[in-house]
């Protein structure tokens, strides 16, 4: 067997087929509509050189990289994580690839950023955009093709894929005050957060419907660093139970909590929301509102790649959190 030290050209398959360099070409970019034994022969004398596409070349004939954008403002949170693994896996089934930017949480970077990343790529999918409404119109233009998770912006002509934050929190709240607490905590997300101004308007209709429930909110964020340097600040309030802005948040609060010999639930109960891995495997387990993470990423690649098709994408969805009831939560001390 003869090795090669070069990679096979084109024109080498093209002659070993006995086909032209052009047909070659077809058959890689998927445009080839001849007889399909013909492209067999072309795949098999390529497979037989060791040849490899130049992706790069395609992708300039083309016009197209087959690559689309992930932006976030925090991969590390497992929620994000989750929706990422889901849309790349959906992806690479029709010959995609995904990149990923993180925006760290930053509201003045994330324009410039999304914007970077467009050039590189097909398509942007914006998960969570912290930017104002303002600013996102002013570069959807810009990064069309677009499909946005957990930001439904009717004025931007987009798919969008939502959560209903505002009655996911609700329901935490109901739970809490079913079980008897009547002072909650509401552990904020971070500013520029469109779901925890969600989660805000849930709470403040709660709190309109409940006037014996009295609800207070407390600066927190979005990391379990966050959650850990609330707990004096909580223990403190005098509330029996709160309500975090996330399970990263809920776990953090709930380790630091059991440092100040707070039991939880025993003395204080609390909720998180997005129902990561880890929820159910806390100590106590996490009481939560569970996302489809999963289901998001799907659908968010279901909606971009009609886009990238020049078709009608199906039309926007917002999901029920499902309420998780774990051993977090309890009935306050009598």
């Amino acid at each position: 067997m003869v090795r090669r030290s070069t990679t096979a050209t084109i024109a080498e398959v093209a002659q070993h087929a006995g086909v032209s360099p052009a047909t070659v070409s077809r058959v890689f970019n998927s445009r080839f509509v001849g007889d399909p034994a013909v492209a067999e022969r072309v795949r098999a004398s390529a497979a037989a050189l060791a040849y490899t596409p130049n992706h790069h070349a395609r992708s300039l004939a083309l016009g197209r990289t087959r690559a689309i954008a992930f932006v976030v403002p925090d991969l590390a949170n497992p929620a994000f994580q989750a929706i990422l693994s889901s849309l790349s896996k959906s992806a690479a089934r029709d010959g995609y690839r995904v990149l990923v930017a993180d925006s760290d949480e930053s509201r003045v970077d994330e324009p410039l950023l999304v914007e970077e990343v467009r050039r590189r790529c097909d398509a942007v999918v914006l998960c969570a955009p912290r930017m104002t409404d303002a600013e996102l119109v002013a570069v959807a233009d810009a990064l069309q093709p677009l499909v946005l998770i957990n930001r439904p912006m009717p004025q931007i002509d987009a798919p969008s894929l939502s959560v209903d934050y505002r009655s996911g929190v609700q329901t935490l709240a109901a739970h809490l005050v079913e079980l008897g607490h009547r002072r909650l905590v509401y552990l904020e997300g971070p500013e520029g957060s469109v779901s925890n101004r969600y989660r805000l308007q849930g709470l403040d209709a709660f709190e309109a419907a409940h006037p014996d429930v009295e609800l207070v909110r407390m600066p927190g964020g979005f990391t379990s660093e966050d959650g850990e340097a609330a707990a004096s600040r909580v223990r403190a309030s005098g509330a029996t139970a709160v309500l975090a802005y996330n399970d990263l948040v809920a776990i953090g609060l709930v380790n630091a909590l059991r440092a100040l010999d707070v039991a939880v639930p025993e003395q204080i109960s609390v909720t998180g929301f997005d129902d990561i891995p880890f929820a159910r495997y806390t100590t106590p387990p996490l009481t939560t509102a569970s996302v489809p993470t999963s289901t998001l990423g799907e659908e968010a690649w279901r909606r971009m790649h009609a886009l990238l098709e020049g078709q009608q994408p199906a039309d926007d969805l917002v999901f029920q959190p499902e309420f998780e009831l774990r051993r977090s939560t309890a009935e306050p001390l009598s």
